[in-house]
């Protein structure tokens, strides 16, 4: 049955196991419950921030194999001029028995090997030019992709019940471009306050969107792909046009 229990810590009262047990419980029951259907990644913070010779992680709370990792404190990682692809990932340690404790770390990692594995969760890459500075300024919503000297966030998992979604860096930078640009499809003013309000979207939210306003076929496009489906919409409210079936709206024809 449902309970709702909160010791009674006053003078006189003894102190007993199960009201210490109830305060140690209580939260990381609440969080499991609350967190349990979601999948693996990045539940919230763990935000990048570019600084002049490093990068800011600030803290945060990540998914991984069923369970929920809280950092604490900003971690500070410097970084170098290479001209290769990094990539800043969080890499997971196999859990430790200690003497009061069972314990699973982890530790924020820069390699080169930019596919993240089993135990690793990406939280951004990037390819830096040697003189050039490492920026995350992004001009407009195509910028996310831009290959060098960008922090690329589309490859970053976001934990939402039953699958990942976009960072709502992305779905901010979408939202505030194609509100500016005056689209006055329904869809597309729905889906647009919707990022700027909500900021994390099911990643289903997004694919319904896509497919009725380009008229393409529903699967699970990757990150990348979605990225790209979205700059298309951009593009046609940029001329004017409409793509597909999906969205109503009107074409008019000048005849000289």
């Amino acid at each position: 049955m449902f309970t709702h229990i909160i010791p009674k810590f006053e003078k006189g009262r003894v102190l007993k196991t199960r009201m210490l047990e109830n305060l140690r419980d209580f939260p990381r029951e609440f969080t499991d419950v609350m967190f349990r259907e979601y999948v693996d990644g990045i539940v919230t913070g763990a935000e990048i921030e570019v600084a002049a010779d490093r990068l800011i992680i600030s803290p945060g709370i990540v998914k991984h194999q069923g369970r929920l990792y809280l950092l604490h404190e900003p971690v500070t990682m410097p970084y170098e001029t290479t001209g290769r692809e990094k990539s800043v990932k969080i890499r997971f340690h196999e859990g430790k028995q200690e003497h009061d404790w069972i314990s699973h770390g982890s530790e924020i990692v820069m390699d080169e090997l930019v596919e993240p594995g089993p135990a690793e969760l990406e939280l951004c890459r990037f390819k830096l030019k040697e003189g050039a500075r490492l920026r995350q300024d992004y001009q407009s919503f195509r910028d996310l992709a831009t290959e060098f000297n960008t922090v690329n966030l589309l490859h970053v998992k976001y934990a939402l019940p039953g699958k990942s979604t976009l960072s709502p860096v992305i779905l901010r930078y979408f939202a505030d471009e194609l509100l500016r640009r005056g689209s006055q499809e329904p869809y597309d003013l729905m889906f647009g306050m919707m990022c700027l309000n909500e900021g994390v979207l099911n990643r289903d939210v997004i694919l319904h969107y896509i497919t009725s306003r380009l008229g393409i076929g529903f699967r699970d496009y990757t990150n990348v792909e979605l990225h790209k489906h979205l700059a298309r919409i951009l593009d046609t409210i940029r001329g004017g046009g409409r793509m597909g079936g999906g969205a109503s709206g009107s074409l008019r024809v000048i005849v000289d």
